[in-house]
């Protein structure tokens, strides 16, 4: 349905809700947190929004609604993240985090398409995602969840998921609402403490941290969520200036705003900035929120605040006409439950599509030679993460969420694990397994019997990193070392002198500076997904090449934090006096079985097109992604000392060479100056092309903008 019939429908029904059917619309009720009479009761009252129901409780609740007095479908919305991975049967894909290492965003496409046909045929019509946060400070819990530190790639594979998500049109059968989070600047908060202020301008918002959410509103995004935390002291649920002046005036936002995880009720007992919950209530709608997630409470006093006259009408209408005008968008009002085709959830396509996605996601780091592990015989696979899914997994899973516990939940195959991807790929070797060590030292260790294990062994595959009790809400770290044994289990195992490549398998950067010094090879995988081992597996013996780039730094220390390549100038002697001034490993890092050069960087200042020749100077066919970078070099206000404006994939037989165009637009040369004016000062430009974001890998031409 189009926007402007959608618009009649949903006015017809405003014109005949009451009060109380209005503020019902506005209400979304967690089924996680009532009972299932509850849940009726609400849908009887005609809830606008449950959240986190499956399948056929779903159904129910639906059908209770359509037999109240307007008969309004509920929207049941579910955080689907990284596939639709609160139902157990469904397709588990890799986290946001290790999509983004693809620098590929037909892969975020794609899987937003695969999750959206899971989600419908569950009979749900809604996503809490894409995160658009950035992760410039990896101690934040939520890492995992967001496309890495830079705003224009987060932007570019956001927009791909919302067009993955929503489809061509929203009442396609197998569409559902995409929902652009956390608005705003969630992921800066001081010290990396979740939910915490933000102390940042607003100039600075529009620099860093809006881009992304612009990109979201080109794709044409449906819904908006609210962040947790505040803004230079304003709770983002009632910042005004950045939900009604930026987000609707600004970026012509035409969808629903929804709130986090009961913000309303956090105003009083979180923020301390409303007395009560008609205060809150009153303020919140007044922001520019149209939908309250999981505050119950909301309803009465909102409805209380209508009858005495705090709260408008006109602001009630304006919300419930958000709402009501996307529910017709989506075909919602006709078809409760989308005709969608079934036998989507988990289905063998999808399968595939998480294992395609897990193999784009790892990125090796470091590779004297050992890699394409060949002609062993006996390799110890050692370590916590080897043969743990829920590590894999990461957070947002049905081992973590609406409310379970991740140790007594059981794991549902099919998943293939590291330890069991070396089974499968290398048929021709012994594989060896020990533990060696927990994570979290909840468990005792055996230093020694992972080393008796490895002894004899031809190459020693050691994997390390983190849990799902280190992420995620509530989750976030003082410090980014490896905790447990870990680091005592490889220098034991180093000092064997056996051949040996550690595998990362974390939710976010480490600080994991003598492995990265010592191992043979290092390979980050970022949480991979049902298929994720298999995908290491099959790069360690050289049947896929690695692709991936890394799309957040490194520290070499947390202390080091924050690393990001995109970095303001100034700081007197550039590093601390205890750190080395470069972080372990910069943005757009990551190697693959050849190697690449760089030429002949050209500028046409009148398509303004950057292009730059790529040979592949190894003996193997590779694929490079190609990276452009810009700086201004005189501004009115300080800019950073280079920023990410174009990348592009070129895949190239061992000794070809081929001219590869990174087309630019005035927008990469535009700074935000000191009115907050989105401005292109004239001036000289330095333009870089190379394999990654450092200094020593870029190529650099001086140009002039008018």
């Amino acid at each position: 349905m189009n926007k402007q019939d959608a618009h009649a429908r949903a006015e017809s029904l405003l014109k005949q809700m009451t009060v109380e059917e209005k503020i019902a619309q506005m209400t979304q009720i967690s089924y996680a947190g009532c009972t299932r009479e509850e849940a009726l009761m609400w849908a009887e009252r005609g809830a606008g929004s449950f959240l986190h129901v499956l399948g056929d409780d779903a159904r129910e609740i639906q059908q209770t609604a359509l037999h109240t007095r307007l008969g309004i479908p509920v929207l049941f919305g579910i955080d689907a993240v990284h596939g639709h991975c609160l139902n157990r049967d469904a397709a588990i894909f890799p986290s946001q985090l290790s999509m983004a290492c693809s620098f590929n965003p037909e892969l975020p496409k794609k899987i937003g398409r695969a999750t959206a046909e899971e989600v419908a045929e569950d009979g749900l019509h809604w996503t809490f995602a894409p995160v658009l946060c950035l992760a410039r400070d990896p101690r934040w819990g939520r890492v995992d969840e967001t496309f890495g530190e830079d705003p224009y790639l987060a932007g570019e594979m956001g927009a791909a998921m919302i067009r993955g998500f929503q489809g061509d049109q929203l009442d396609d059968p197998e569409s559902i609402l995409a929902c652009a989070k956390h608005y705003i600047a969630y992921g800066e908060a001081v010290g990396a403490r979740d939910a915490c202020d933000t102390e940042v301008t607003m100039r600075k918002v529009r620099e860093v941290f809006l881009p992304p959410f612009r990109k979201a509103m080109e794709a044409d995004c449906a819904t908006v969520m609210t962040a947790y935390g505040s803004l230079d002291g304003t709770p983002l649920t009632l910042h005004e200036e950045v939900l009604k002046r930026v987000l609707r005036d600004e970026l012509g936002f035409k969808g629903f705003v929804v709130t986090d995880w009961d913000n309303v009720n956090s105003l009083i007992t979180n923020q301390h900035v409303c007395a009560d919950m008609e205060d809150a209530s009153v303020k919140a709608a007044q922001a520019g929120n149209d939908m309250m997630m999981r505050t119950k409470e909301f309803y009465e006093a909102a409805v209380a605040a209508c009858k005495d006259g705090r709260l408008s009408m006109e602001q009630v209408d304006t919300a419930v006409m958000h709402i009501l005008t996307v529910k017709a968008e989506l075909g919602l009002l006709d078809y409760p439950e989308k005709p969608c085709r079934k036998g989507r959830i988990g289905c063998e396509e999808h399968r595939a599509l998480a294992l395609d996605a897990a193999r784009e996601g790892l990125v090796l780091l470091r590779n004297n030679g050992m890699l394409p592990l060949k002609g062993a015989k006996k390799i110890a696979v050692i370590g916590p993460n080897a043969d743990d899914i829920r590590a894999q997994y990461g957070d947002w899973t049905y081992f973590t969420h609406p409310m379970n516990n991740p140790d007594e939940t059981e794991p549902q195959r099919p998943y293939t694990t590291v330890l069991e991807g070396m089974g499968n790929v290398f048929t021709d070797a012994e594989i060896v397994y020990h533990k060696g060590c927990d994570v979290m030292n909840r468990t005792p260790s055996d230093l020694e019997g992972a080393v008796a294990a490895a002894k004899g062994c031809d190459a020693i595959v050691l994997v390390l990193g983190d849990t799902i009790q280190q992420a995620g809400e509530t989750h976030d770290r003082a410090d980014l070392s490896l905790t447990g044994d870990q680091d005592a289990l490889f220098r034991k195992l180093r000092a064997l002198g056996i051949p040996m490549t550690v595998v990362l398998m974390s939710s976010k950067p480490l600080c994991i500076p003598a492995e990265a010094a010592e191992a043979d090879a290092l390979v980050v995988a970022f949480n991979g997904g049902m298929a994720g081992g298999q995908a290491i597996a099959e790069l360690l013996a050289g049947k896929i090449a690695p692709v991936g780039r890394l799309p957040i730094s490194f520290p070499v220390h947390t202390g080091q934090i924050p690393v990001y390549y995109n970095s303001l100038t100034g700081w007197h002697g550039g590093k601390y006096e205890d750190q080395p001034a470069e972080p372990l490993f910069a943005f757009g890092e990551g190697l693959g079985y050849t190697t690449f050069a760089y030429s002949d960087l050209a500028f046409d200042p009148e398509t303004l097109q950057l292009t730059v020749t790529v040979t592949n100077t190894g003996d193997v066919e590779g694929t490079e992604t190609v990276q452009a970078y810009l700086r201004d070099v005189v501004s009115s206000v300080m800019t950073p000392v280079k920023k990410f404006v174009a990348f592009t994939k070129v895949t190239l037989n061992a000794g070809e060479s081929k001219t590869v165009s990174l087309p630019l637009s005035r927008e990469s040369f535009s700074l935000i100056n000191a009115k907050e004016q989105q401005v292109v000062e004239p001036g000289e430009f330095l333009l870089m092309a190379g394999h990654s974001s450092k200094d020593a890998d870029l190529l650099t031409l001086s140009v002039q903008m008018a």
